[in-house]
């Protein structure tokens, strides 16, 4: 039996129509709309159900506000990512640490620096670049950046070169030189783990805004000194915040863009 290009277009239509149709009709439930945050108030600490989007993530921290000794957001991101203890400066592999005013600032620094900023230490992050110099130098792509700013790393692609490492101004990349495995106190198996010759770093919790939910650092300060949001929006917290203080950023007159605004 022979079919005629008419009945062939027809099934060939039909069968298409059955592939896709699921996929259409499920999408309210299956997957979530990208909506623009139109200001902070929608911002949630615990699952929305929707994702929160901005078309230029950004943090503002004010130091002045951390406690003495808190390390709260260091080990609610550490706890989240799967970043391990090694328990030696040599193989550190970090996320978010802290560093004194002077080392953060090494252009601010001069001999009448008050007491009070010699005494601080700031809890410093991947920048997140708007121009960021380890995205150029990756020859396998495997860090990339986001529309909306966030520069991510793609562990299977990572081949261990450490350009990224090299380029980056800010010293916000780690290697894996051992087995990071045996190294992870308690697994949480919603991220991956890493595997030895593997370079990591901040990701600013995409994987926590696509569940509607904040940053780990930013629910874990209980003082409010880690303020994340939209830099383009100028209804954003963020914005108005960074609008009534004066604030830097870490080495930006290196033409990077960092997105981490420290207000002082």
């Amino acid at each position: 039996m022979t079919t005629s290009r008419r009945e062939f277009l027809k099934i060939a239509g039909v069968s298409t129509l059955s592939l896709i149709a699921p996929a259409i009709l499920c999408r309210p439930a299956c997957s979530q709309e990208k909506v623009i945050i139109p200001g902070d108030s929608s911002l949630k600490t615990k699952s929305s159900g929707q994702a929160l989007t901005a078309k230029r993530w950004a943090m503002a921290v004010t130091p002045s506000k951390c406690p003495t000794g808190c390390t709260a957001c260091i080990t609610a991101c550490h706890g989240a990512h799967n970043v391990p203890d090694f328990g030696n400066r040599k193989d550190e592999v970090k996320w978010i640490w802290q560093e004194p005013f002077a080392a953060a600032f090494p252009n601010e620094k001069h001999a009448y620096l008050g007491e009070s900023f010699q005494k601080l230490r700031l809890p410093v992050f991947c920048n997140h670049c708007t121009n960021p110099s380890c995205v150029r130098v990756c020859p396998t792509k495997a860090t990339f950046q986001r529309p909306d700013g966030i520069v991510m790393m793609d562990y299977h692609r990572c081949v261990g070169c450490r350009l990224c490492m090299a380029a980056c101004p800010y010293g916000a990349r780690s290697m894996n030189y051992r087995d990071p495995q045996p190294f992870i106190a308690k697994r949480n198996p919603d991220f991956p783990t890493r595997t030895k010759g593997v370079v990591e770093k901040c990701n600013f919790c995409e994987e926590r805004l696509v569940k509607g939910i904040l940053p780990a650092c930013v629910t874990a300060c209980k003082e409010k000194a880690l303020i994340f949001g939209d830099a383009e929006n100028p209804q954003s917290e963020l914005r108005l915040l960074l609008g009534k203080h004066f604030n830097l950023r870490r080495r930006a007159h290196l033409g990077t863009g960092p997105q981490i605004y420290y207000i002082i």
